[in-house]
């Protein structure tokens, strides 16, 4: 473990409520436990965590366990998908890594990952729905999650999943409904890996296959509460032009899944500003107007609450192919857990957020790592300047 960072930023200071968006990525997804364990660090501790896929598992851990207990619970889960690996030796030479990253991902195609998912061994034929089976996930769920703490609703808890028949997205949330493995299982059933998980009736796939990040849902919710939200990608947009096969299946990977992330937040962003001018608007209407139906319908729609995000996207130092989000090997999810633990520590550092925002604008994004490296190549520009853009205007970054 590395060692402990001080924490003079802490969520004391914050007067929002606090939300953990967790988007899916397979083995990628221990970069968000290290994210959260700066989060514990700092005591920004979330009062609402949404996740998909991994995400989905990553919060159900978070959520179903007491503060104290959260960080050593995915430890436990990321240890345990990660074991078969544990032995295998960190030499630092490239074609070493590379071939036990490549190693890593054959192991989980033939055999799965332990306590996660296996190959789908006794089913053939026009029977067979998916590869691999995930009965043994939930075992691991409920030895590592207490859900009477979920659906105790002392955080809030909510996952997203696709309705199969119907092809809708969902979101499974513990204030409208109570909680079961199955609602985390159904969130990271990716077809046609994993098999669609039943609920009352109804099969669900991976809520990835509509929508990758559940950070709109958090937003959008009513009533609306103004919020800190950290948003953790596990693909970044920007990336190199591949130059063979294996960069561009993992480029193609890249741009799928973090295009809708971006997306989400320009619409949002869009919404929201577009609330705060109405509400504006309507303070300035004179006593004339004040009744008229139009007016009703664009009060519901108004809306004063401020919305930061802080950006936190996994950008790996080196290309790690197009099985980067099955090779689980025991290295590769150290390292990944202390990249996101040291981009969160550098970011909640800064905390740029707690500068107060300009009273016309409703939505600020906040990517530090990009701002960091924007600084380092503009040696001459003072950090300020270089900053305040993201920091005032809500710049999105990639």
């Amino acid at each position: 473990m590395t060692q402990k960072s001080p924490s003079p930023k802490s969520r004391g200071k914050i007067d929002k409520q606090i939300a953990l968006a967790l988007q899916g990525g397979g083995a990628l997804g221990s970069y968000q436990a290290g994210v959260y364990e700066a989060l514990a660090e700092y005591d920004y501790q979330p009062d609402w965590v949404a996740g998909i896929s991994i995400g989905a598992i990553n919060c159900a851990i978070i959520a179903g366990n007491a503060p104290e207990d959260r960080v050593a619970r995915l430890r436990q889960f990321w240890e345990q998908v990660s074991s078969p690996s544990k032995n295998w030796p960190d030499l630092p030479f490239d074609i070493w890594r590379g071939a036990m990253r490549q190693t890593a991902a054959i192991s989980a195609l033939m055999f799965g990952q332990p306590g996660f998912f296996h190959p789908n061994v006794w089913t053939t034929g026009a029977a067979l729905t998916s590869y691999y089976d995930t009965f043994y996930l939930k075992a691991t769920l409920e030895r590592l999650v207490d859900f009477d703490r979920i659906n105790a609703r002392k955080t809030r808890f909510s996952v997203g999943a696709v309705n199969v028949r119907t092809g809708n997205f969902v979101c499974f949330d513990n204030v409208r409904q109570i909680i079961r493995p199955e609602h985390v299982m159904a969130s990271g059933a990716l077809p046609p890996g994993f098999p669609a998980i039943k609920i009352d009736g109804e099969c669900y796939w991976d809520g990835g296959l509509v929508s990758n990040t559940p950070l709109r849902y958090i937003m959008e919710s009513v009533p609306r509460h103004s919020t800190l939200a950290f948003q953790v990608d596990l693909f970044p947009a920007r990336g190199d032009i591949p130059e063979n096969l294996d960069a561009v299946s993992e480029r193609d990977k890249d741009i799928r899944y973090s295009s809708r992330s971006r997306m989400g937040v320009e619409m949002f962003r869009y919404a929201h500003n577009l609330r705060r001018n109405i509400s504006t608007l309507l303070a300035k209407l004179p006593d004339a107007l004040k009744n008229e139906p139009e007016v009703a319908f664009l009060r519901r729609a108004a809306c004063r609450t401020t919305m930061d995000i802080v950006e936190l996207i996994y950008r790996p130092e080196l290309a790690q192919g197009q099985t980067k989000d099955y090779e689980f090997s025991r290295t590769t999810m150290e390292r990944r857990w202390k990249q996101g633990l040291n981009d969160a520590r550098m970011a909640l550092a800064s905390a740029p957020w707690l500068l107060p925002a300009p009273p016309d604008v409703a939505v600020r994004t906040f990517d530090v790592a990009a701002d960091k490296a924007v600084v380092a190549s503009r040696p001459t520009a003072p950090m300020s300047t270089v900053l305040e853009p993201a920091q005032q205007k809500g710049a999105a970054h990639e």
